[in-house]
């Protein structure tokens, strides 16, 4: 198949990069495009998207290809590859950049903080920016500066007629409002514009350890710090297993343990007091806060979910952290077969709490923490472990619902949690962007994704 005037790659099945191509970053999605279409700009995408619709094939869409449910590649159809296109340009005067759809956010990071500024992204450097922009984008910086939608300025988006249009506030802001949330199911968004705030490029970050059985008083004396911590303080909770990191102890090596990883994003002198009782508390096992360049903070945990590993999610939005939900979560955390699986829990609040509910499609706003659980293990060891971390991940969630809230981040749903998509906006956002879909996809063609009907 040909694509008129297409400057990127067309990659076919004989094609000797063919299987390369066509894996993502979940090593257990196994599927077989009839094209891969690597666009070297928006042009590129704006023809593939016609010759897609023009023969009638499946559209995937890929960006980073980081999503856990593989919606970055289809079976028998075109994928839109992006992957090409990761410049970053930052305005150092106006604080802000244009990112282009298929980069990383190890790449945002490194372009903006070469005039030490910043914007929330994902605390995984090999994320695709695409992805996790368009779900909310939650990571350290949330908290002082919003998540990545409430950042995004504008958009220039490829439409399901092949069309390519920019949104705004002034220009298509229903389009724009639908964006900022709501997924891939609008258009391929083929660059993003995003405000910058000063960060670093030192910062007071790191994690800080301790042994699985201090998991409750840990939880507990966290409860309480997170809710008087200051905006500038981002934490995220980490459960599973020490990591075979170079900067960890060799000893303290796949122990299992209880991590909380801060990021201060302000004064070092103020970072140092903000995490001080943290680093008191109990008897850590080591404590790696220390002032870090930024940027290297962001991608020190990338070789902790490598691509090609087996993923299995699951995921919710939690009413609180009551000792009762507590205790669940220490009872069910290290119970994974895999060594590398584990679960992770997120504070939010602060500038996320602060943005109008209806102002984004982001729905989670009164959300103070999110828990994902993470089934991990190597392609090898298939045989062994992909049924008992699946099995691990939700017997965890089922033992989570009474802590539930009526809502889970979209960005966290696996590729059998169809169902939950309705429940990662709630009734009336939900409707909202089914009726945005039906102005700008009618026909669904961009379904592979955590899907939204047009109304």
């Amino acid at each position: 198949m040909q694509i008129d005037g297409f400057r990127g790659r067309l990659i076919t099945a004989d094609h000797a990069d063919y299987d390369t191509a066509r894996a993502v970053w979940n090593g257990a999605v196994d599927r077989r495009p009839r094209l891969i279409a690597r666009c070297s700009g928006t042009a590129d995408v704006a023809a593939a998207v016609r010759v897609a619709r023009d023969h009638d094939l499946e559209i995937a869409v890929r960006g980073g290809g980081h999503n856990v449910g593989g919606t970055a590649v289809c079976d028998d159809g075109i994928v839109v590859d992006l992957s090409a296109m990761r410049a970053v340009w930052v305005d150092p005067a106006d604080r802000t950049a244009r990112v282009q759809g298929g980069a990383l956010w190890g790449d945002v990071d490194r372009e903006t903080q070469a005039y030490g500024l910043a914007t929330t992204g994902g605390i995984i450097g090999h994320t695709g920016v695409a992805g996790l922009a368009l779900g909310g984008g939650i990571g350290f910086l949330m908290r002082p500066y919003g998540l990545t939608v409430d950042n995004l300025l504008a958009a220039e988006v490829v439409t399901a007629e092949g069309s390519i249009v920019r949104a705004s506030a002034e220009e298509h802001p229903d389009l724009f409002w639908a964006l900022r949330g709501g997924g891939g199911n609008f258009g391929v968004v083929t660059s993003f514009r995003f405000a910058l705030h000063p960060v670093g490029p030192t910062v007071i970050a790191g994690p800080v350890f301790w042994a699985a059985e201090d998991t409750g008083d840990v939880l507990r004396f966290y409860r309480d710090f997170v809710a008087d911590a200051p905006d500038e303080l981002g934490t995220v909770v980490r459960l599973g297993t020490v990591p075979p990191l170079p900067v960890i102890p060799e000893e303290l090596h796949w122990r299992p343990a209880l991590a909380v990883a801060c990021c201060y994003a302000g004064a070092l002198d103020d970072g140092e007091r903000a995490v001080q009782a943290l680093r008191r508390f109990g008897t850590p096992l080591v404590d790696l806060i220390s002032p870090t360049p930024y940027a290297a903070f962001q991608g020190a945990l990338d070789d902790t979910v490598r691509h090609g590993w087996h993923y299995y999610w699951k995921a919710t939005d939690l009413t609180g952290l009551s000792d009762d939900a507590i205790a669940v979560i220490a009872d069910h955390a290290y119970t994974a077969r895999s060594a590398r699986s584990y679960s992770a829990m997120f504070h939010l609040g602060g500038a996320v709490a602060r943005v109008p509910h209806d102002a984004t499609a982001y729905a989670g706003r009164d959300v103070a923490h999110n828990i994902i659980i993470d089934g991990v293990w190597l392609p090898d060891d298939a045989g062994e472990h992909a049924a008992a971390e699946t099995a691990w991940a939700r017997r965890f969630l089922q033992a989570l619902h009474p802590h539930r809230a009526a809502g889970v981040y979209v960005n966290f749903l696996d590729s059998d949690d169809t169902g939950r998509v309705r429940e990662a906006y709630g009734d009336h956002t939900y409707r909202r962007l089914a009726e945005v879909k039906a102005k700008y996809d009618p026909d669904n063609a961009f379904h592979h994704n955590k899907n939204i009907r047009p109304e």
